[in-house]
């Protein structure tokens, strides 16, 4: 080759590079160094041809990379060397081809600051147009059919770009070249209202809300409900129609700095305040702010997002106090995304519905995150892919579990988690989950040659998979999914302590698991540690009374030779659940931390009842809130069936017995359950020789319990490791599923 003479190269860029306005960056680096070639989608990644000297080209690939869009992903880049060719001088963006191999779809991303500044710019000619976007902001998963993305396989393809919208988006200069969804109030997606339609559509809402109203919007990813976050009554009113009496709102505010007046932020929660994904981020809530009280009863905490559509930029704006957005539906049900299902499932619950006419193809709830763990993954977030530990050989679709259900799809070194869908028991709910993984396998471009699903033969989920071929079948045990997605998040290569704490999981024993310690790899586990075996008198009654699972404790908790706890005199229900567990009848054994969690928040006083799951825990947790910490209740471990087993009894007894406070005795609970924790671990380590801890399960969503048994275990040389990517409760199960099917199926 002669010494600086030019050099072809075919380069292939993977990951989350379309959508993000990877294909503008490629051309704007391209031309300041003079590069000369083309870009374009092909399938579900990037495909460029470079032509220049080799040291020019060696400086385009360092900063394609260096400063790609933010959005964006590169998982990979290969490079081919094409045999030499003669190019037109310049750098094109060229039509997008069909393509082979996986393919990765770009989460929504929030509106960005350019963007945002026209918005209000009364000399733009998008001033208070709804719709605002470019290459780097704007809707992506929501209204994408499939890939390559590109306007013609997106919702916007109804909607013929105008003279000024085309110039720009054929502008390589122009931020919004190739920008997908990019319209203007000329040419693009309008807003409606009861016969109104554009600015007068967005006035009627805002008086609505303004005087006190319910208003249904439709968002980003589905339909929301929406009220003045200061009005009692509004929100009593939304609790009503949405059978949700108890359960916290979030609140929407204007900006970073309405955010802080609210609620205590500091840099890392100001940073996932305003991260693309704007997710809704739990907050110590400052007292006596304008908040309503009934936004999130008797919790110190709320929940709070900043707007991510110029809509809710608009309607903050306008009305100029924070809202309260939460999702357009009843309690159970999935997120409206259809204006049909608007219109008849909303309209009964609000005073009017602001629509539009850009369809949503998929539905995204809003994600949720607390102290850097996310709670709820869905927009902003998902379907952007996570590795695997081990790549899977061939495609699997794991399908989750029952409650708080997802999808995932694991192909090579990848898995692809969908979004939030919710509980599966709801018909709706599980259309839902067929139209995700539809839509996940449509983009993606893999079908599933295997299915990962829970091991309990009644989740609607497990039913699901049973259609599929016994052999193609993998059943993974629920808790071992739980530790599974916390170490495969992390990398984690070798054996670990698996501490799975939540509400119930189907045990291989007959019983429901829920507080076990298992030494773990991906292909197995053994189980080496348990709480003490109770009765749930009358199955699911028990979860959603912990009141009934408090009399499960008080009647009939394993026994380890400690006195009986003592009971008051019987009622009519005590007598019940007593011939109840006597005979056993549906009295089903369980070693779950959480109904040990619900039974405590009985015992003290601050919940007989679930209105929403989880709520004791909640509320058990939130008592301690403040609290330094306290000594220990008694506890202690006996060996039982080659187990070391947690018998709570002693801690009970001394709750029963105590007239200090529930503060105070709440903490107590949560200093005994890290000890139990440290207690069991350190006995698997003794045993195991590994010193590599992965937290899991729904329990762990409790951030002093978390904190404190982490911080004790890092102590003594552990290496601990929870969920934050991926949630530690039943939403991260799906992940684990494929973690754990991928290793099986890689060492068949």
């Amino acid at each position: 080759m002669t010494p600086g003479a030019n050099v072809t190269q075919r380069i292939e860029m993977h990951g989350t590079v379309q959508g993000v306005g990877f294909r503008p960056h490629v051309h704007r680096v391209a031309t300041a160094l003079g590069v000369d070639g083309e870009v374009r989608n092909v399938g579900g990644h990037v495909v460029i041809t470079a032509s220049g000297r080799p040291e020019v080209l060696e400086a385009f690939h360092r900063d394609v990379l260096d400063g790609a869009p933010s959005p964006s992903k590169v998982e990979r880049m290969t490079v081919t060397q094409l045999p030499a060719g003669e190019y037109e001088s310049g750098f094109s963006v060229r039509d997008s081809a069909p393509g082979r191999g996986s393919r990765a779809v770009s989460p929504d991303l929030a509106t960005c600051a350019a963007c945002l500044e026209e918005l209000f710019d009364p000399a733009d000619r998008r001033y208070r147009y709804p719709f605002v976007n470019c290459s780097g902001c704007g809707p992506r998963a929501t209204i994408v059919e499939e890939l390559p993305y590109d306007r013609i396989r997106t919702t916007m393809n109804r909607f013929p770009m105008c003279g000024p919208c085309a110039t720009e988006y054929h502008d390589p200069g122009d931020r919004r070249f190739h920008a997908e969804p990019s319209a203007c109030p000329v040419c693009g997606p309008r807003l409606s209202w009861a016969g109104l339609t554009g600015p007068a559509a967005l006035a009627a809402a805002v008086e609505t809300i303004g005087n006190g109203g319910v208003v249904a919007i439709k968002g980003i990813g589905g339909y929301q409900l929406v009220c003045d976050a200061a009005d009692d009554r509004a929100i009593g009113r939304l609790r009503t129609v949405k059978h949700r009496p108890v359960k916290p709102f979030a609140v929407m505010a204007r900006d970073l700095r309405e955010a802080a007046d609210l609620s205590f932020v500091d840099d890392t929660t100001a940073g996932l305040l305003c991260t693309p994904a704007r997710p809704i981020v739990l907050l110590e809530a400052r007292p006596g702010t304008v908040v309503s009280a009934t936004v999130a009863p008797h919790l110190p905490e709320i929940g709070l997002f900043l707007p991510n559509s110029p809509l809710h930029h608009l309607l903050l704006h306008d009305l100029g106090r924070p809202l309260v957005v939460t999702s357009g539906n009843r309690a159970g049900e999935p997120i409206a995304i259809s204006d049909e299902q608007a219109r008849s499932a909303l309209g009964p619950l609000s005073d009017g519905i602001l629509g539009h006419d850009r369809p949503i193809l998929s539905r995204y709830d809003d994600s949720v995150v607390r102290a850097v763990r996310v709670v709820r993954r869905a927009r902003g977030y998902a379907p952007a892919p996570i590795p695997l530990p081990t790549a899977s050989p061939e495609p699997v679709l794991a399908v989750g579990a029952q409650l708080k259900n997802t999808v995932t799809l694991a192909a090579g070194e990848h898995a692809v988690p969908g979004p939030h869908i919710g509980d599966l028991t709801d018909v709706a709910a599980f259309e839902a989950f067929e139209h995700t993984i539809d839509r996940l396998c449509r983009w993606t471009n893999v079908t599933p040659e295997f299915c990962a699903h829970d091991r309990h033969p009644r989740y609607r989920s497990t039913l699901y998979a049973a259609k599929w071929p016994r052999e193609r079948r993998v059943p993974v045990q629920h808790h071992h999914a739980h530790v599974a997605a916390t170490a495969a998040e992390h990398g984690v290569q070798e054996p670990f302590i698996g501490v799975a704490y939540d509400g119930l999981g189907f045990g291989d024993d007959g019983t429901l698991w829920g507080g076990e310690i298992l030494l773990a790899s991906y292909t197995g586990y053994r189980r080496l540690a348990r709480f003490g075996h109770v009765p749930l008198p009358g199955g699911e009654v028990a979860v959603r009374r912990p009141a009934r699972m408090a009399l499960g404790y008080l009647i009939g908790a394993e026994d380890f030779g400690e006195p009986s706890l003592p009971t008051d005199q019987e009622t009519g229900e005590s007598r019940l659940v007593r011939r109840m567990i006597e005979r056993g009848v549906n009295s089903p054994l369980t070693s779950s931390a959480g109904r040990l969690f619900d039974a405590v928040a009985a015992l003290l006083g601050l919940c007989d009842v679930n209105t929403y799951e989880g709520e004791a825990a909640v509320l058990l947790e939130a008592a301690a809130s403040g609290e330094p910490r306290r000594e220990p209740l008694p506890w202690k471990l006996h060996r039982r069936g080659g187990l070391w087993v947690y018998d709570p009894v002693p801690a009970l007894r001394e709750l029963l017995g105590s007239a200090r406070p529930a503060s105070e005795l709440s903490a107590r609970f949560h200093t005994t359950i890290t000890e139990v924790t440290v207690a069991m671990v350190t006995e698997a380590a003794a045993i195991s020789g590994t010193k590599t801890v992965c937290l899991g399960g729904g329990v762990f969503q409790n951030r002093r319990l978390t904190d404190a048994v982490t911080g004790s275990l890092t102590e003594l040389d552990f290496r601990v490791f929870s969920g934050e990517r991926i949630p530690v409760n039943d939403g991260g199960i799906s992940y684990g599923q494929a973690a754990v099917a991928a290793a099986l199926l890689a060492g068949r």
